[in-house]
């Protein structure tokens, strides 16, 4: 596939192959490679699949993998439904749960990035590929803004950002007597006895302490992420494959390494083991339980829906896609404690556990340079500064970043020229940290300055 601007050809080298699916180029790289910009990658300025047909040079398929292509991806992220089947997940018929506005100017906000450089918040969205943003303060919107294939009613691809919701729904089962934390992985999938999870209790699955054998470096052609891909349907398979074709047959087949609860080994087959708990413990598909437990609930403007393997299994691993105002609707859900929408949603003492986050030495086992003094409790990543902070995170910049002491919640969707996070932070982390430093100045000042 070959997409380019005016100004800009995209090389081959530049266009690496990345599945929609936790690429990580930064295992194998040691500084970032070039990339054309946000502004000379965008889909709609370069006319991405535009057009009845679009020209052949323009179009994303999902068979021949140009859809997974940057910067093609930066198009596919917000249409996955439109090249892989999907499970829908129901925002039900209550009203839209209104969020006031009163809009700032937060562009222009200044920060300083991990790596010493000075820019705006603006600079900061445009230098991480964001393709939209929402800022809530004390459940107001104060800053909103799309670029790229974005726009405010279409979902977009949330990534990892799902296992969040996973383990929301966990814990909730935990909290409803429905899921026994301390029981072996096997009392609710038994078909796990002879993989990795064999020994596993539901907790440590939970907060990724599970030493399985699987890798998600895409440097190595053996690595166990290219069959996972395969089964849940994310990549094309040649002719003569002949490996696991959907989550359940992928995850049997997979061997420990070490013992568990030593170390955090973060990887997404791990959550969706847990997704399949939850499903074998309620009886229901995660679209459903989704539906019922939390969309439906939080007065979301639209469905939104899960990609699914060939069976329509939900990947509860990194394939939940939602609007950008509703994730933020969540992620105010979570800033209240549970309760939103005129009502309490997730209980309180499910919100305060997994936000008080999780060991911090067994974290720093994971090797998260950015992320220093963080720690990880059912799939939320806890930062333990004195703001409370804590986020759901996905691969290319997805961000659900909520700071409670500065009554604050942003919502990010994003489609980076590279996959993992280490190219991200930087620049990310600082601009959400200035930016509620930016809103708690301001309620001082008001505050002393009443109208």
């Amino acid at each position: 596939m070959k997409l380019q601007s005016n100004a800009t050809r995209i090389t081959a080298r530049a266009v690496t192959s990345a599945t929609l699916l936790y690429c990580s180029l930064a295992a194998a790289q040691t500084s970032a490679p070039t990339f054309p910009d946000a502004k000379q990658s965008d889909p709609q300025a370069n006319a991405v699949m535009q057009g009845f047909p679009p020209p052949p040079d323009k179009t994303a398929r999902f068979s021949d993998g140009s859809a997974s292509k940057f910067p093609a991806y930066r198009w596919s992220f917000s249409h996955l439904r439109e090249l892989m089947p999907s499970a829908e997940v129901s925002r039900g018929e209550g009203p839209i749960a209104m969020l006031p506005r009163e809009e700032r100017d937060l562009g222009s906000v200044k920060l300083t990035t991990m790596d010493g450089a000075s820019m705006t918040f603006d600079e900061a969205l445009q230098k991480t590929y964001a393709d939209g943003i929402v800022v809530l303060h004390k459940g107001k919107i104060v800053y909103e803004r799309y670029f790229g294939a974005g726009a405010p009613l279409r979902p977009h691809a949330g990534f990892s950002l799902t296992k969040s919701f996973v383990g929301t729904l966990a814990s909730m089962l935990v909290s409803e007597g429905k899921l026994d934390p301390s029981a072996p992985v096997i009392k609710y999938v038994p078909e796990l006895k002879s993989s990795a999870y064999g020994d596993v209790t539901v907790r440590q699955a939970m907060d990724m302490l599970v030493n399985a054998k699987y890798s998600e470096n895409y440097a190595d052609p053996n690595a166990e992420i290219w069959n996972y891909s395969r089964a849940g349907g994310w990549i094309p398979t040649r002719p003569d494959y002949t490996g696991p074709r959907t989550y359940y047959d992928f995850l049997v087949t997979l061997q420990k390494q070490g013992e568990p609860g030593e170390i955090f080994a973060y990887n997404t087959v791990t959550a969706e083991v847990v997704a399949w708990i939850v499903q074998r413990a309620t009886g229901q598909r995660l679209a459903d339980l989704l539906s019922e437990k939390i969309w439906s609930k939080i007065g979301a403007e639209k469905d939104a829906y899960f990609v699914v393997d060939s069976i329509g299994t939900a990947s509860g691993g990194g394939g939940f896609n939602m609007t950008l105002r509703d994730l933020a609707r969540f992620g105010e859900t979570m800033r209240n404690k549970g309760q939103f929408n005129g009502q309490q949603i997730i209980p309180t003492p499910v919100v305060e556990d997994m936000t008080k986050g999780g060991d911090k030495q067994i974290f720093a086992t994971g090797g998260y340079k950015t992320l220093p003094g963080w720690s990880y409790r059912a799939f939320w990543w806890v930062t333990n500064n004195d703001h409370g902070a804590y986020m759901g995170r996905g691969i290319y910049g997805q961000a659900l970043y909520v700071d409670p002491k500065a009554e604050m919640v942003i919502a990010r969707f994003a489609s980076h020229a590279i996959a993992g996070n280490p190219y991200n932070d930087p620049i990310s982390l600082p601009a959400y940290a200035a930016v509620a430093d930016e809103l708690m100045r301001s309620t001082e000042a008001g505050d002393r300055n009443p109208k």
